[in-house]
């Protein structure tokens, strides 16, 4: 690919979003190149034809859109690490030109002992934005390998792994699938139903609030209220009806009558317990089952 490594830096950033909308989002125009990096018609003109000639099986004009949409034998030009897309569609960033962050010896994040197939993530990206059913091959703790029809609309980090939200069309529910589990996505040849749409996800579209204190049995409390910048003792969290649990799990919050957890393994407690009637996902939430 010696063309390639001929381009500018800036050439590149630019070929590296093609690829990369082609790859998560399924097509790409002039216009969003030119949204994207502020440049004119003309040279978004040579962009894509440039990506042409090194690519030519990846993409196709579809002249009643005016977009270039992904090809069947699409083969990515770039190496888009996983976490680093999932991170930058979750804020809002992505130019395609994503590599692995360099370590720092001064400053350490967390271990990720997980990390997603950037083809399944591409797969489960492109059907969200375009609205369409997929097939997957997944493999569970209780069923092991199974063929499931989903309608996903989110792809959701719960602290430790990522979920995709979807309609499940074998039980007829919204729920939650994790990605890693996941080793093959192709579209279905059904399109999604109304009452598959994530406008009738009412886990989804409910909000609840969460009202966090220091767990009782704490000897200062004042240290865990500097920890969450409490106000009056307490941390009030928003969240979606269907993360909320995976929220409590993660920090270790003791959701059980009287907050009755040990000493020592909860620094939060769930001060309004009867939210808990409200979200889902109540097996994995500290101390819920004593209820």
């Amino acid at each position: 690919m010696d063309l390639l490594a001929d381009l500018t830096h800036a050439q590149r950033q630019r070929l590296a979003f093609i690829d990369f909308s082609l790859q998560y989002f399924g097509q790409i125009s002039r216009q969003d190149l030119i949204a994207k990096f502020a440049t004119g018609l003309a040279a978004s003109t040579r962009d894509l034809a440039c990506y042409r000639e090194l690519a030519p099986k990846n993409m196709q004009l579809i002249h009643q859109t005016k977009r270039y949409h992904r090809c069947d034998k699409f083969a990515p030009l770039f190496d888009h690490d996983p976490e680093v897309i999932l991170h930058g569609l979750a804020n809002g960033f992505g130019d395609g030109l994503s590599h692995p962050v360099q370590p720092s010896d001064v400053c350490i994040d967390a271990v990720q002992l997980i990390h997603p197939d950037p083809n399944i993530i591409a797969g489960i990206m492109r059907a969200i934005q375009q609205q369409q059913a997929i097939e997957v091959t997944y493999v569970s703790v209780s069923s092991g390998l199974t063929t499931r029809e989903l309608v996903p609309h989110t792809l959701v980090n719960n602290g430790q792994r990522w979920h995709v939200r979807c309609f499940d069309r074998k039980h007829q529910v919204f729920t939650d699938f994790v990605v890693t589990r996941i080793t093959s996505v192709r579209l279905s040849s059904s399109e999604p139903f109304d009452h598959e749409l994530p406008s009738q996800d009412l886990g989804w579209q409910k909000w609840v609030e969460l009202v966090l204190i220091p767990h009782p049995s704490l000897t200062h409390p004042e240290a865990i209220e500097l920890d969450y910048k409490m106000v009056d003792g307490k941390l009030i969290q928003h969240s979606r009806a269907a993360l909320a649990g995976y929220l409590l799990r993660q920090w270790s919050v003791d959701c059980s009558v009287k907050h009755q957890i040990a000493k020592g393994v909860c620094q939060l407690a769930l001060e309004n317990l009867s939210v808990l009637d409200e979200i889902e996902h109540l097996t994995i939430v500290p101390g819920a089952k004593s209820r």
